[in-house]
């Protein structure tokens, strides 16, 4: 019978296969009498909104989760708002909520945006006081952002035509007047904005 020769022994091959056998049968009964690990269960993911983007899904969780950090509410607000998304009253009621919350955090890095966005928010809403509040405490803190302007341009055509309708042309005006002058700052600031080429009295649409 032929043997297998090691370093310093020699052992016949029926021999050593019997304790390569006896090897693996120990090794797996140990591997037997170990605790199973026990995973944590994975939390089912939320059942996402029929018709519902991203966007709104985030916003939606961020009523019902953990807080979103200011500069996260400016970036989710700004898309949100962009000229030409349609954006439920439901959405609107949402992002203002979310806004606020986000505008009481001590990190102001970002109150400009989240103020000119709650502005805009009550603007749609035509809660107009609030607004121009809004946007303005928003041009106080940056006075070059071309869409603060803009939506103040759109606030004083409004204002405007309210005074036209009560027969007071010498306010009607003053307040056109001033909103040729801010849609003229936000065309300088943007000006490949194509929003801030129309005509200023054009711009108090939605």
């Amino acid at each position: 019978m032929p043997e297998i020769y090691g370093v310093g022994c020699r052992l016949p091959k029926e021999k050593l296969l019997s304790l390569l056998v006896a090897a693996m049968l120990l090794g797996g009964l140990a591997g037997c009498a170990s605790a199973p690990v026990q995973m944590a269960p994975e939390a089912p993911p939320q059942a996402p909104v029929r018709g519902e983007n991203p966007d709104q899904a985030r916003l939606r969780d961020a009523l019902t989760g953990q807080q979103l950090p200011p500069g996260e509410v400016a970036d989710l607000s700004d898309r949100l708002l962009t000229a030409g998304n349609e954006v439920s009253d439901q959405d609107m009621a949402r992002l203002e909520l979310v806004l606020l919350k986000a505008i009481k955090s001590s990190d102001k890095t970002y109150h400009a945006v989240l103020w000119r966005n709650l502005g805009i928010i009550h603007y749609n809403q035509k809660k107009y006081k609030q607004a121009r509040q809004e946007l303005q405490a928003s041009n106080e803190l940056n006075p070059k952002n071309g869409r603060t302007h803009f939506y103040l341009a759109r606030l004083s055509v409004q204002q405007g035509e309210i005074y036209e309708r009560q027969g007071q042309k010498s306010k009607a005006r003053q307040q056109f007047k001033r909103a040729a002058i801010e849609m003229e700052l936000a065309r300088k600031l943007e000006p490949s904005n194509p929003l801030y080429r129309q005509d200023v009295k054009q711009s108090s649409g939605r």
